[in-house]
């Protein structure tokens, strides 16, 4: 069923239909016209989390203090102008608002038409909001949080009946300098006054946003390096100037290294970073100088990859001179669990066939695996690609098998999800 034809259409009917087809779902019968499979999969991670269908639970609203400093520190409050740009004045025709939440799902900003964030009021959409998906259900706010995707969710669709009267589409916006998710846009209205092209336009704009933040970045690089270059002139040996996300600004003694994996929380002194081995770390105004020493990166010792928690994977290397970790993106996620799965090493054409169900798909596969190799240095060999012998690896999972790496649609996962008896035991 084409539900954004459908509601177009006739929006009635729409949420009749919808409705029929959530109340038969929910109670464990087959429904006449199956739920979108990213609907159904939402909802089977609502009833497994104890998400009360018939109770709309709303947690304490962020003090408005707290919503200030979450703007002054997010991200997106440098892509604002392009969001409002691009949605606010449609939106404000078609009686629709515009929201906009942090990766926690707090609403941070708010606007609109008048009439409909009063409506957004009664459903508990304010500012200082939590509309994670586990805690309201399926939403367009907290859904593509966790799939990592465009989400576009239709009254009935809701986990929680009483949202049925409220459409929601939302995009996640993330940070191109690592990946990371930093937050959703979402736009909300009664069922119906949305438009089958609502999905698309929500999706080309936070497409717009993560633009902008990509031009800014470059921009501060651009800065740090005229700062880099003649400092680096200066010295001798293997060093380079990074941004605070480890971009390279300037390089001297060695090859050119785009990027530089580094730990959360860097301070100065001698410190261990797998690509790199030991290096002396100095502050620079809106970086790092990184002075290599002779040690080899090859110390490390253990590598922990946590899938524990749906909506983010994360990376954890130690060896004898420390500890680094990553927040890694969906795709990284799964290559890396798919060679901690397979220690003996896994072709790229084997990959592909994991990942895509298409095994002609190399070059994808080996250009995001030059990427994790900017990361994990020497720890990972290629022709196959796997770990290094000496490393110790493990997986943390999920208690549920259906609830690893939700945003995959890769066959390779499809299949551990659904395997007899959960992941396999050596992936644990």
């Amino acid at each position: 069923m084409n539900v954004a034809r459908l509601a177009a259409v006739d929006a009635a009917q729409a949420a009749r239909v919808l409705s029929e087809v959530r109340e038969a779902t929910l109670a464990g019968h087959r429904a006449r016209i199956a739920p979108r499979p990213v609907i159904e999969q939402s909802w089977g991670r609502m009833l497994r989390s104890g998400v009360d269908p018939d109770h709309d639970f709303r947690s304490g609203l962020l003090p408005s203090d707290e919503v200030r400093r979450r703007r002054e520190e997010s991200p997106l409050r440098h892509v604002l102008p392009v969001l409002r740009e691009g949605l606010l004045s449609v939106a404000d025709v078609a009686q629709h608002i515009m929201v906009v939440a942090d990766a926690e799902g707090r609403v941070l900003w708010r606007e609109g038409a008048p009439p409909v964030l009063r409506k957004a009021d009664g459903l508990g959409f304010e500012l200082g909001a939590d509309w994670r998906e586990d805690v309201v259900g399926t939403n367009g706010v907290g859904t593509p949080a966790v799939v990592r995707r465009p989400v576009q969710v239709f009254a009935a669709e809701h986990f929680v009946r009483s949202h049925a009267s409220w459409t929601c589409t939302g995009a996640p916006i993330t940070d191109p300098r690592d990946g990371r998710l930093i937050g959703v846009v979402d736009v909300s209205g009664p069922l119906e006054t949305m438009h089958p092209a609502t999905l698309a336009w929500v999706d080309s704009v936070a497409k717009l946003a993560e633009a902008r933040l990509r031009e800014l970045h470059l921009e501060s690089l651009e800065r740090l390096r005229s700062v880099a270059a003649p400092l680096l002139a200066r010295l001798d040996g293997r060093a380079l100037v990074v941004d605070r996300d480890g971009w390279s600004a300037a390089v001297s003694g060695m090859p050119y290294v785009r990027r530089v994996a580094l730990p959360k929380s860097l301070s100065p002194g001698l410190r261990w970073l797998p690509s790199l081995g030991s290096c002396a770390v100095e502050p620079l105004a809106g970086g790092w100088l990184l002075r290599a020493a002779d040690e080899s990166a090859a110390t490390a010792t253990r590598l922990v990859l946590d899938l524990a928690r749906p909506w983010r994977s994360t990376l954890t290397v130690s060896a004898s001179a420390g500890s680094w970790s990553r927040e890694l993106s969906p795709r990284h996620a799964e290559l890396i669990y798919l060679l901690a799965e397979h220690r003996s090493g896994r072709g790229a054409a084997a990959l592909a066939g994991d990942l895509f169900g298409d095994p002609s798909r190399t070059v994808t596969v080996r250009a995001e695996m030059s990427r994790i190799r900017r990361y994990l240095g020497e720890l990972l060999q290629h022709r196959p690609y796997r770990f290094r012998e000496d490393v110790e690896t493990a997986v943390l999972l999920p208690d549920d098998p259906r609830d690893l790496l939700l945003s995959s649609t890769a066959p390779a996962i499809s299949r551990r999800r659904t395997a007899p008896g959960g992941m396999p035991p050596a992936a644990r």
